[in-house]
Order: C-alpha cells, then sequence, then structure tokens
C-alpha cells in the first residue's frame, strides 16, 4: 500500500505544511461523497454494528474536526472544502433522500452530533449563516434529538453537552431550556474524574472488602479503563472544547477544567517516545495519530502557558503534538488504502483488532490532532520555537532519572523510559473493560504495553492464536483451554521494592501489585507484582506471579506460558523467519557463531529473538527456594497479523508445567528483556553484555520482594 504523498513526506513543522497534510488527508475522500454531499462511503466492504446511514454520517462527519477548523481561519472559499458546506442542509432535510435520519437511543448519530456541533460552533460563517431559515430548523431539531435519549454513561455524555452548547450558541436556542440538561450531564461526568487531571471512561469499579462483592448490582456494567479516551479521544479533548466554548457561560467550571488540563499534562507527556512514537494501549487504536488529540485541543483553546516550559508552553506543547504527527508520517506506509483513505488497524490494516463500532470511515477520528490549522499564522504556537521531549531537554539523557520511570496513579500504571535502557513502554495492573469487546484482554489487561514492539490480539483458542505476548497464560486442563488476566480485583497497589547494588548506597523503586482470578468460578487467585527498569538493569523488568489453588477439586493440572514482547521476526535479507537455535542456560551468544544478529534462541531457562526490529527476551528467575514447576524457554510463533505494529512476529516465552495441579502455592518469577534496536546500532557484544547482566531476586511471602 501507497504512502500519502501531502502527509507522509511532510515535515509538519509550519501552519502551512500541517495544513497542506490536513488537506491531502481530506483530498482522497472527495470521489466517495454521495451526489447531495451529506455521507461519505468508502468502497469497503465492511460493517459496523450500526446502521449503514449512520456509517455515512460518519464518512461525513469525522472529516469536519479539520474542515471547520480550516474554515474558521480561511480568507475564503476553498473547493476542497465546499462540498461539507452543501452537504450540511441535505443531511438535515427529512425530505432529501440523504437525510441522516433521527436520533434515538444509543445511537451512532450522537458521537456524529458532537463534530457537527463543533462544525458549528467553531466555524458559525460557514456552516449556520449559510443555511436557510428552514434548514436551521432542521438543524435545531436534529440536535434537539440527543435529549431525551438514552446514552451510554460514558465519553458520550460531552457529546450531548456540545451540541446542546451549539444550539444555545449558535441556534440561538433559550438557555432556560437546555442549560438544566447540560447540567445533569455534567454532573454524570464528574462522576467519572479520579485525581491528577484524570477521569475514567465511565464510572470506576468499586473495589470492595469482599473480591466476590465486586461487579454485582450497578457495577456489573462498570469496569476500570483509563485510556485515550481519558485524554485524546474524548474526555480531556471534549473538556477543553467546552472551556473554549463556554467560558463565559460556566467560567467557575471551565476553570477547573483548564487546572485539570495541565495536571493531566504532567504525566501524559510520558506516553510518548522521544521520537513522537505513541504506546498503544486500549480500544479504537484504528484512530492512529487522534492520540496527540489533546495536544492539539490544549493549543486550540489557549492553554499553553509560557511560564512552564516543562509541559505547557507554547514549545513544549508544539513539540509534542509535531513530534507525533511527523512519526506517524514516517511510519505510514501501510496505514492508508490504495486511494489514499485510511484504513482499519494500527500501523496496517487488522480487522482482528477493530471493534465492533469501527466502519470504514471511523479512522477520520484521527483528524482531531490536526485542529491546530485553526489558529492564525500569526499565533504564539506557530511561531514558538519547538523544544524537545522532556526526556532528552536540556541536560544529558542519561541524567534524567526523575522520569526514567513516572507512575501514573490514576491509570495504574508505570511509564517506563530509562536512560541508560533503549525501550519506551508501561507496566499496567488493575485495568478492564467488561463491554463486549472483541480482544478486550489484550486491550486493557496485558503486563506492558510498548511503543516499539506494540501489543498482540488474538486470533483464535490456541496459544500461537492467543499471541501471548506480556501475559500469562494459564490452562488447568492440560492445556486444552487457555486463560490470560481479565477482570482484577481489590484495589491495585503502589508498593516500594528495595534494590541492592554492589558498591551503591541502596535504592527503591515503585512496582505495581494487583490480584486477578483467571477463572471467574473456583478458588484460584493470582498476585502479580510488576517492577520497572532501574540503573543496574535498565532493560530488564521483573514479574512476580503467586498462584494459590485454594481448595478446588475441579484443578486438573496446572500449565503455563507467559510472553515477552513480540518482535519482528524475519531475516532483513530475504523476510524469511529466523530460524530456531537450541542453547545450554548461561551460553553466551557470542560462542553461537552469530555473524548478522539475527537468532531466536531457546534454552532450559530463557528464550531471545535478535533481529532487525531489537532485542526481545525472557528468563526464569525464579530462586531454587520456591516452590515452582518444571520451565523450558521456547520461541513461540504466533498467528500473522496478531501485533498492531508488525505483521510476522516471533515470541520469546517461557512454559511451565505439572503433572498435576500443586498443592502449595506457585510462585513465577520472570525478568523481562527488550531493547529497541531499528537503527542496529548496538553491536551484538553489548546486547551480549545486558542480556547476560540479569537481576537476582529473593521473594517471601511474609517479607515481600527485593532486587540485588
Amino acid at each position: 500500500m501507497p504512502s500519502l504523498a501531502g502527509f507522509s513526506d511532510n515535515p509538519l513543522d509550519t501552519k502551512e505544511n500541517v495544513s497542506a497534510a490536513a488537506r491531502a488527508l481530506l483530498q482522497p475522500l472527495l470521489p466517495h461523497f454521495s451526489s447531495g454531499r451529506a455521507r461519505i462511503r468508502l468502497p469497503i466492504t465492511s460493517g459496523a454494528h450500526f446502521d449503514e446511514h449512520a456509517a455515512d454520517l460518519e464518512g461525513y462527519a469525522r472529516p469536519l474536526w479539520v474542515v471547520a477548523a480550516l474554515l474558521s481561519d480561511a480568507a475564503g472559499p476553498e473547493p476542497l472544502l465546499e462540498p461539507w458546506i452543501a452537504g450540511l442542509r441535505n443531511g438535515l432535510d427529512p425530505s432529501h433522500k440523504e437525510h441522516w435520519g433521527a436520533i434515538g437511543d444509543w445511537d451512532q448519530r450522537m458521537v456524529e452530533a458532537e463534530i457537527i456541533s463543533f462544525a458549528l460552533l467553531a466555524a458559525p460563517a460557514s456552516f449556520y449563516e449559510t443555511l436557510e431559515s428552514s434548514d436551521k430548523s432542521n438543524l435545531v431539531c436534529w440536535l434537539k434529538g440527543l435529549n431525551g435519549k438514552v446514552m451510554p454513561e460514558n465519553n458520550w455524555r460531552w457529546f450531548r453537552v456540545l451540541s446542546n452548547l451549539a444550539l444555545i450558541k449558535v441556534c440561538g436556542v433559550e438557555h432556560a431550556l437546555l442549560w438544566p440538561l447540560v447540567e445533569q450531564d455534567l454532573e454524570t461526568l464528574e462522576s467519572f474524574y479520579m485525581a491528577d487531571g484524570w477521569a475514567s471512561d465511565g464510572v470506576w469499579r468499586a473495589a470492595a472488602e469482599d473480591p466476590r462483592q465486586e461487579g454485582t448490582g450497578v457495577d456489573a456494567a462498570r469496569g476500570r479503563h483509563a485510556d485515550y479516551y481519558s485524554g485524546s479521544f474524548a474526555m480531556q479533548f471534549s473538556q477543553l472544547m467546552y472551556t473554549k466554548f463556554a467560558g463565559d457561560l460556566d467560567p467557575e467550571r471551565c476553570s477547573v477544567f483548564r487546572q485539570r488540563a495541565r495536571q493531566y499534562a504532567r504525566t501524559f507527556w510520558a506516553y510518548f517516545d522521544q521520537d513522537g512514537a505513541p504506546i498503544p494501549f486500549g480500544r479504537s487504536l484504528c484512530y492512529k495519530f487522534a492520540m496527540g488529540g489533546f495536544y492539539a485541543a490544549f493549543a486550540y483553546c489557549g492553554l499553553c502557558d509560557d511560564d512552564d516550559d516543562e509541559h505547557t508552553s507554547h514549545g513544549a506543547v508544539k513539540g509534542m503534538l509535531l513530534r507525533h504527527l511527523r512519526w506517524w508520517a514516517s511510519h505510514s506506509e501501510s496505514i492508508f488504502w490504495s486511494d489514499g483513505t485510511l484504513n482499519i488497524g494500527y500501523l496496517y490494516p487488522n480487522m482482528y483488532l477493530s471493534e465492533d463500532y469501527n466502519s470504514p470511515q471511523s479512522p477520520y477520528w484521527a483528524l482531531k490532532s490536526l485542529i491546530v490549522v485553526a489558529l492564525p499564522g500569526g499565533d504564539a504556537f506557530w511561531s514558538a520555537e519547538e523544544l524537545p521531549h522532556p526526556l532528552s531537554r536540556g541536560r544529558g539523557r542519561e541524567h534524567a532519572g526523575d522520569k526514567d520511570v513516572v507512575p501514573v496513579r490514576p491509570a495504574r500504571q508505570i511509564v517506563c523510559n530509562h536512560g541508560r535502557g533503549r525501550h519506551h513502554f508501561l507496566l499496567s495492573s488493575g485495568q478492564f473493560c467488561v463491554w463486549p469487546m472483541k480482544a478486550t484482554q489484550a486491550k486493557y489487561a496485558k503486563f506492558a504495553y510498548s511503543s516499539a514492539f506494540g501489543f498482540s490480539v488474538p486470533t483464535g483458542p490456541l496459544v500461537a492464536q492467543i499471541a501471548p505476548d506480556n501475559t500469562l497464560a494459564l490452562s488447568k486442563d492440560n492445556g486444552d483451554t487457555w486463560t490470560v488476566r481479565w477482570v482484577s480485583t481489590g484495589e491495585t497497589r503502589f508498593v516500594s521494592v528495595p534494590i541492592s547494588i554492589s558498591g551503591s548506597p541502596p535504592q527503591h523503586t515503585t512496582a505495581l501489585v494487583s490480584r486477578w482470578k483467571p477463572w471467574p468460578t473456583g478458588s484460584v487467585q493470582v498476585e502479580t507484582t510488576l517492577v520497572p527498569p532501574c540503573s543496574a538493569w535498565p532493560d530488564w523488568h521483573v514479574r512476580v506471579h503467586r498462584i494459590c489453588a485454594g481448595n478446588d477439586a475441579s484443578l486438573l493440572s496446572l500449565d503455563a506460558v507467559e510472553g515477552g514482547f513480540a518482535i519482528d521476526g524475519r531475516q532483513k535479507a530475504n523476510r524469511r523467519i529466523i530460524p530456531k537455535r537450541q542453547g545450554d542456560a548461561g551460553q553466551t551468544l557470542m560462542s553461537l557463531g552469530l555473524r548478522d544478529g539475527e537468532v531466536a534462541l531457546e534454552t532450559p531457562d530463557s528464550s531471545l529473538v535478535l533481529s532487525s526490529a531489537g532485542a526481545s527476551g525472557i528468563a526464569n528467575l525464579a530462586p531454587l527456594s520456591l516452590p515452582s514447576l518444571r520451565s523450558v524457554g521456547e520461541v513461540l510463533k504466533p498467528d500473522p497479523n496478531t501485533n498492531l505494529m508488525t505483521t510476522r512476529t516471533l515470541l520469546p516465552t517461557i512454559k511451565h508445567s505439572g503433572p498435576s495441579w500443586p498443592k502449595e502455592d506457585v510462585v513465577i518469577v520472570t525478568g523481562v528483556f527488550a531493547i529497541h534496536d531499528e537503527k542496529n546500532a548496538m553491536t551484538l557484544a553489548e546486547i551480549e553484555e545486558r542480556w547476560s547482566r540479569r537481576p537476582c531476586v529473593k521473594y517471601k511471602a511474609e517479607s515481600g520482594l527485593s532486587l540485588s
């Protein structure tokens, strides 16, 4: 599939270049407009759970993020944008064949109504003042259709808030009629707020003293998820739009929202690597570069503060946004169809990743990150010098120790980007989504997620189809069926883990501890501890799983497969699979006689893959004193297209097995090794040295965990 001229080859460094990229993304849509310009349908046979008319509306509406932004700063008419202006009146007209249809309960039209409302608020001269009086009446009637309808208790509530705001501010509907409805939705949205600027996408399921009481009653439909919907996709983005357009109506609340956005910026930066690469996590990843939408909204809504160079100055925000867009441009060779339209997938088309609400037009949510084109050329955002990433700013990267490991407590995550290591990823414990969604365990409940290696989603029930990267797959029936972590119970804990390094003063690092049940029924429970990298082992993180069976008589055996990071598994020269090699425990890489630095090595206690993408390995670190299972390293070949970023991967794993279910608790201690090295800057000897220098883990149930 081709890249897109005007986007993929764009330096994305000035208003002119960003605007050119926006237009390049819009241009391929023009042939797919309906005759009345109220709908866009891409020539892809793929269905969503909602009706086709709503999907066609999605095609019309989602580009409005950037169409309205361009028009708000336009000097005059522009032929490229005219179809969206012309199509609005036909979509609203009940007598027209392209009418979008009235808004019903749980209706996808609710989502698109927010974007149409943004167009009205951002560019009223183009989208409202050009309408005839009958068109304006149709508009009011259609937008009012959101009120009184059943709507999910999640980010969708913002769609109704902004639609009612457009009715008041643009369409002239009486404030007193709609403001009580706005207040009701804002109260619901307030119940999602957690701390430090973070909100969950819906009410966060409460932890209970008795885990058996969790998920009952109203909590049954509630999960614990704070993903990109907490910021760029919805919650922060829409909240920022509210501060821009409702500041005169609701100044006190807008002040609170602005402060929360500034707080959010203090941790959200860590989810992007120094080159702008984001960590994929959660759902709706086909929205691609919408992941940077928070920064676009922050600048568009005038929140940049040059007294804070670190995270919210014009230069800092500009750098975070434009680096992200440039990363996508440089990785865009497979994100477009042959006609230049965006596809469903992350870095390539992938229906295993998709959700049931993805139509072929859905990916245009990505255009949220381009609304900065609305800022005039003289705005301080465009004139500001683009500041480097916080990790590479001012001081040397290896001395930015306070940012090597960033605990994000509301999200129950630790973002890792150690200055002495070569890998940007996060550790996660406690999040889950209970909605009936494809690959939900993979999207929320893995132990780690990486900007370099992405994560994998299942294609079937077998281990190679589950593709268990950064998760622990368990079987109680000799491998006939497998389960992985999904719903965590109780509250995730941030704990301090002591680290003893010879010749250095005592140190501590912050780790995550959570509990989960592999099978909803029965008494088996797992407590997982995740320890981030540190200066002594900057390429390793450690996992400890304590498996308690209780007295469950249905357990036949215990088999486990734990994976590291899935990595490109093809040889650079010919794209054939990297061959496997067998080695002894502790055997050096140099002794294998490698010449090209590509190998899939299996030993009794580890497995390691070296490829053009870098290195990914896993090792059994269990002390001999702990009750354990028979273990062996194995490089797994997952199904193709399981990984978001790479079509064909290899996955280093440790396999554990026992002939029968153990009578005492089992402790699995694992070290996970990863180096991102696309430029092949490291020698085999350097990788060897880092791989062989492993942490030593001490663990006792009574006294806890320590590393040395």
